[in-house]
């Protein structure tokens, strides 16, 4: 089972005096990089929001946005009685017109008048906000998983492309290593001097040992059936599975420079092409 990096996620909870919307998206990154746009009143708040995110999360770059709409009256500024009366005294020592209403216009605009309260964060409102939370956490993980499905399907018909190249390289080694016989056989006849058989038959042994790809072939094998396993296991590993991939791609690679033979290394092409595409979808996988 595997899981995309790619997802997004959201709430919406209604309060009594608030809506708070809660969205969280992620793309592929190589390690968790998380930005987080919240009200500053909830800055207290925002580490632990982090690791609930970090936990479910694990890998990607995510962006978590909380956003809160006052739906109902709520003021958090307040007028500051004492220093606006003392205003007040002091104006009307200065200048005593009788008029208070004009006192008070001119007292509010003095410095401290107002005072803005800082609010609290009230636990249940949190507790509403965590919830939202992990409704959103719960909604990106079901998107990760349908992302991952459709991306497992590709894996597995392109890791089963390159076996089916595999098996036709395995068909025309024998072929290959005649031709190279062939080859080297004319080469020499065109030479036109006389040599020792036996030891022509010696060296074009050792030639052709260092064209042989039987334990490039069995290796390929092997690494392909290790990612299809990997691909099955539990846990969704998209670093395990870049790892193989490598191992993969060596063996392909060392296939063809060995090859020596244009139908062969024709077959090495189309499976270096269908490895090139599972490495750039492996980029996605957590």
């Amino acid at each position: 089972m595997i899981k995309s990096m790619t997802g997004f996620g959201k709430s919406i909870l209604q309060l009594p005096t608030k809506k708070i919307t809660i969205e969280v998206k992620s793309l592929n990154s190589k390690n968790l990089d998380l930005n987080a746009r919240i009200p500053s009143q909830y800055r207290e708040k925002e580490l632990e929001m982090r690791k609930t995110i970090a936990q479910a999360l694990e890998r990607g770059k995510v962006d978590f946005s909380l956003y809160v709409e006052v739906t109902a009256e709520e003021n958090s500024t307040k007028i500051n009685e004492d220093i606006v009366k003392d205003y007040i005294k002091q104006l009307e020592s200065i200048h005593n017109s009788g008029e208070k209403l004009e006192m008070m216009k001119m007292a509010v605009r003095m410095p401290d008048a107002l005072k803005t309260e800082r609010a609290e964060v009230d636990e249940k409102e949190f507790e509403a906000i965590k919830e939202g939370l992990l409704e959103a956490l719960e909604a990106i993980e079901s998107y990760r998983l349908d992302e991952g499905k459709a991306l497992e399907k590709d894996f597995v018909t392109r890791i089963k492309n390159i076996g089916d190249l595999l098996e036709k390289v395995i068909a025309i080694d024998p072929e290959r290593i005649e031709v190279v016989r062939e080859r080297l056989h004319k080469a020499v006849s065109e030479l036109k001097e006389q040599v020792d058989e036996n030891r022509f038959e010696q060296e074009l042994v050792y030639y052709l040992e260092k064209f042989d790809i039987t334990e490039e072939k069995v290796r390929l094998a092997n690494h392909l059936d290790y990612f299809t396993t990997t691909l099955n296991s539990k846990d969704s590993n998209g670093k395990k599975l870049g790892f193989i991939t490598q191992e993969i791609g060596r063996e392909i690679n060392t296939i063809g420079s060995k090859s020596n033979y244009a139908p062969m290394q024709q077959l090495v092409v189309q499976m270096k092409d269908e490895l090139e595409k599972i490495k750039e979808q492996l980029l996605n996988i957590l």
